[in-house]
């Protein structure tokens, strides 16, 4: 028979194929069975409705080392010589979609074949040179045979086949810089359909080499057996009275490559304008380049049992890459590759719809188990903040709730747990922000305000702040930092004895205020220290703590905030400066910087010149 040309621009489309439109190889061997299992589904359809039983249906996988042929067989509906001219001679002509549109009954087995396309076959070509498939359809008496080696074209002619069904054979190509015959290894095959066709509903068989002991029990022997490759039932789809906790874990662990156990399981089938299973995990430890560009976010997203993507990003904003899981759906609207998505709104819905079931999971979390959460909260509380500060806190009302901040009462606390036990008469949400809690603790400035009996939140993420800023108040309650300008916590009585010391200090402040030049804004007195001998505060919106985390960015190196020295009035350094100023001005500049560098350490702020500080410190001991 003579050679037939590829229609619709064989040589260039089939190029396309190929080259542009597959970026990995591998996944031939996925279109492969994923076809064989179309083909499938179509007859137990056509089973089902012609009143005939079901056979006992398998896709098996033959290969041929020394032939260099990789064999898929199937015993689904077969095609006829016509539709092997029109599915496989015409780039781009789906039987399936055929199939879909003129059975298009709502039947869940005609609606979950997902070889829209009819290009996926065409992937055979980046791994072999010569492609084979014989084919019988089911009610016919002949089977027929599609030979071809690529954009030259292909030949039909009749052949033998017992059954309907329908054999692929592929001559894979030779070794160069790919080593195809890789492709006909027995554990790479193995491989390849775990992971990329595990749940398959027909089961995918290989005769395998197998190891066992030898008779005297003093060797091994090799042996050939039949063995199923697929687990045919995803453990998602399963009833959730027949996985043991112990199932979801081990599956968490194996498929994600984790050696603990996922701190909490998420599992959903949801029935809706889109139609989608999901089972998540969040992991009970950041993976170690959780934080780096390197790691991968995203969801594993399977179409009817076949991987389509590894990390599909778009299932998850940002703020909850933590989470690792599959998603199922036979809604998606898949592009020619099955590598990506087009821009669907089903996508979308179930993009929606898991960020919310995510979120409603964590809040029952936090009443549910609250040491549990607290711990997951520490590991990735951080990217929750982070959620909340990008797109200038729209999804704040959304996430508030779920913040758990470590405070001075020695426990940690939400927003509202907070606000309910704030003492009578306060009516502001105190809070300190730094990079330890040790440190917050014994912030001069977080130990007088819980000596007025105020609590403290204190906020060791460098997102912190930010995210209260843009939060502003809670309830009504506005937020305010303990290492702010003027905390307003004191008594009627107390501010005018602090005044009245200020003002007989006037000359000694702005003498200090002098030698310190522009390292700060201002000096003034407070009485808000303690047994410190000094304190720094900031002046205006942006905080001491805030200043440190936008010039560590590159680029802001010289972005502070405006400093405010805090000197303690009944310090004996205060005495000592008073006496200094009017005995020894130059020795009084030395201690004023003295006082600015211990404060600058007490917010964790390094002197520029650690050695000067030293012998300045070594000077007033002496």
């Amino acid at each position: 028979m003579a050679l037939k040309q590829f229609k619709a621009e064989s040589k260039r489309l089939l190029d396309l194929m190929i080259n542009s439109i597959y970026t990995n190889k591998e996944i031939f061997l996925r279109e492969i069975i994923s076809n064989a299992s179309d083909a499938i589904d179509k007859m137990h359809f056509t089973s089902l409705t012609d009143g005939k039983a079901s056979k006992d249906f398998e896709i098996r996988i033959e290969a041929d080392k020394d032939a260099r042929t990789l064999i898929v067989k199937d015993n689904g509906i077969g095609m006829s010589a016509d539709e092997l001219e029109n599915n496989l001679g015409t780039i781009a002509k789906s039987g399936t979609l055929d199939f879909k549109q003129e059975n298009a009954t709502g039947e869940s087995s005609a609606e979950s074949l997902i070889g829209q396309f009819g290009v996926g076959f065409y992937s055979c070509f980046m791994v072999a040179d010569e492609v084979t498939v014989i084919s019988k359809k089911y009610g016919e008496d002949v089977a027929h045979k599609w030979t071809s080696k690529g954009e030259d074209g292909y030949e039909i002619t009749e052949a033998e086949r017992e059954d309907c069904g329908t054999t692929v054979c592929l001559k894979l190509k030779e070794d160069g810089d790919i080593k195809y015959s890789d492709y006909l290894d027995q554990y790479t095959l193995m491989r390849l359909v775990k992971h990329y066709s595990d749940y398959i509903r027909y089961p995918i068989t290989m005769q395998v080499e197998q190891s066992k002991p030898s008779a005297d029990g003093k060797t091994t022997e090799t042996e050939s057996v039949i063995e199923t490759l697929n687990s045919m039932t995803p453990i998602w789809k399963r009833r959730k009275s027949e996985v043991k906790q112990e199932d979801y874990e081990s599956f968490y662990m194996e498929k994600f490559m984790d050696f603990n156990k996922p701190a909490k399981i998420i599992s959903a089938n949801i029935e809706g304008a889109v139609n989608y299973s999901c089972l998540l995990f969040v992991p009970s430890e950041a993976p170690f380049d959780f934080y780096t560009k390197a790691f991968k976010r995203g969801l594993q997203l399977y179409s009817s049992g076949v991987l389509i993507m590894e990390n599909c990003e778009r299932l998850l904003p940002d703020y909850l890459g933590f989470v690792r899981g599959v998603v199922d759906s036979s809604d998606l609207s898949l592009n020619i590759s099955r590598e990506m998505l087009q821009e669907d709104k089903q996508l979308t819905e179930i993009a929606k719809n898991l960020e919310k079931k995510i979120l409603s999971e964590l809040a029952k979390w936090l009443t549910a188990d609250r040491e549990a959460y607290e711990k997951f909260f520490t590991k990735f509380g951080m990217t929750l903040k982070f959620g909340a500060y990008e797109g200038y806190g729209v999804k704040i009302p959304k996430l508030k709730d779920l913040f758990v901040y470590y405070s001075t009462s020695g426990k940690f606390v939400t927003i509202k747990e907070y606000i309910t036990s704030m003492k009578e008469g306060q009516t502001e949400i105190y809070y300190a922000s730094g990079s330890d809690v040790n440190a917050l603790r014994s912030l001069p400035q977080v130990t007088a305000v819980c000596a007025k009996g105020f609590d403290v939140l204190l906020m060791t993420d460098n997102v912190d702040e930010f995210v209260v800023k843009l939060m502003g108040e809670y309830d009504g309650k506005k937020f305010k930092s303990a290492q702010s300008e003027n905390l307003d916590i004191e008594s009627e009585e107390e501010k005018q004895a602090n005044k009245a010391k200020a003002d007989g200090a006037r000359d000694l402040l702005n003498e200090m205020k002098t030698a310190l030049g522009t390292n700060v804004t201002e000096v003034r007195l407070s009485n808000m220290l303690g047994e410190y001998p000094s304190g720094l505060s900031a002046k205006g919106e942006l905080s001491i703590e805030m200043a440190k985390v936008l010039s560590a960015m590159p680029g802001n190196e010289k972005i502070r905030a405006q400093y405010v020295l805090e000197i303690n009035p009944t310090h004996p350094m205060f005495e000592l400066a008073e006496k200094l100023l009017a005995e020894d001005k130059a020795k009084f500049g030395r201690l004023a910087v003295l006082l600015y560098t211990e404060a600058m350490l007490t917010v964790g702020i390094n002197p520029e010149n650690p050695a000067e500080f030293v012998k300045l410190i070594n000077e007033f001991i002496g």
